[in-house]
């Protein structure tokens, strides 16, 4: 991945908070971050849709629930550049983990999810 590809997936900010939210939570499925997100279930998929293209995020289905997941085969630039920009920006994602730490622990997400 060349930086450019890079920081233009991030450019977005419904992107970015989706991948600095899976990065934080190591996986993610749709319903969690549209309720972490207070956004359509729509858009959230057509964003993560784009970072599966840019080779941000591998998917896994699960019943009938897809998984998202930071690409662990990604340069270690790149997964750096997401950790530090975790570590260093925890009010920008706080209401999200708000919003999605009220949904509960994670088997009760998973059974309410979508």
């Amino acid at each position: 991945m060349n930086p450019v590809q890079f920081y233009k997936c991030l450019a977005d900010e419904t992107r970015l908070r989706c991948l600095m939210l899976i990065e934080s939570e190591r996986e993610l499925c749709v319903c969690e971050l549209t309720v972490a997100l207070g956004e359509s279930q729509p858009k959230i998929s057509r964003h993560l849709a784009q970072l599966r293209q840019c080779g941000l995020l591998l998917d896994r289905k699960q019943g009938q629930w897809v998984y998202y997941r930071i690409n662990p085969s990604l340069p270690d630039w790149t997964t750096l550049v997401l950790e530090q920009t975790n570590n260093a920006n925890k009010a920008f994602l706080k209401t999200n983990l708000a919003n999605l730490s009220r949904m509960g622990d994670r088997p009760n997400r998973v059974a309410s999810c979508c």
